[in-house]
């Protein structure tokens, strides 16, 4: 179960990836446009920087999980690394859980933000379209973070049960 688990986390963390290089790739493409309409044409792409910022906080989010799914968030490990290795492994594990439940708490949050009425109706100011389908991304991203973080725990526990060294 647990290398299905493991498994599943990375293909999640593939989709991810592929997501992120999209959207900066996305980015790159209308920039790259509406700096060509703009000088060269005198014609610029009125809803270029709005959605390029759009694409910029879901590249953000899902980049986010991403480094959770590494391990590569900024932490401060002198005492984890100080312990042994089961020691170390059970202190992440309690530090992660702590992480999950406030990230699981946030993602909470912002899904009933924008479930709520006057979120929904909001329109974006140049697209018109509605912003709730931008505010998704924040517990959707979130959502994926927790899952990472949940494998992470496993991971540790699984070293602190089985004494495995990763």
């Amino acid at each position: 179960m647990f290398q299905l688990i493991q498994k599943l986390d990375r293909g999640v963390a593939s989709a991810e990836r592929a997501l992120v290089v999209a959207l900066t790739a996305a980015i790159t493409v209308i920039m790259m446009a509406q700096v060509i309409l703009r000088y060269f044409f005198s014609s610029p792409i009125f809803w270029a920087e709005e959605i390029s910022v759009q694409l910029l906080v879901f590249v953000t989010l899902f980049g986010l999980s991403l480094l959770v799914h590494q391990s590569q968030l900024v932490t401060i490990d002198f005492l984890p690394r100080a312990l042994p290795l089961r020691a170390r492994h059970a202190l992440l594990a309690v530090l992660g859980t702590i992480t999950l439940v406030l990230f699981a708490y946030i993602g909470w949050l912002s899904w009933e933000w924008v479930q709520r009425d006057d979120v929904r109706i909001e329109l974006s100011a140049t697209t018109q379209l509605p912003r709730w389908y931008n505010y998704s991304a924040v517990p959707l991203a979130l959502a994926l973070l927790v899952w990472h973080q949940f494998v992470a725990i496993l991971r540790d526990l699984h070293v602190v049960v089985k004494g495995a060294a990763q």
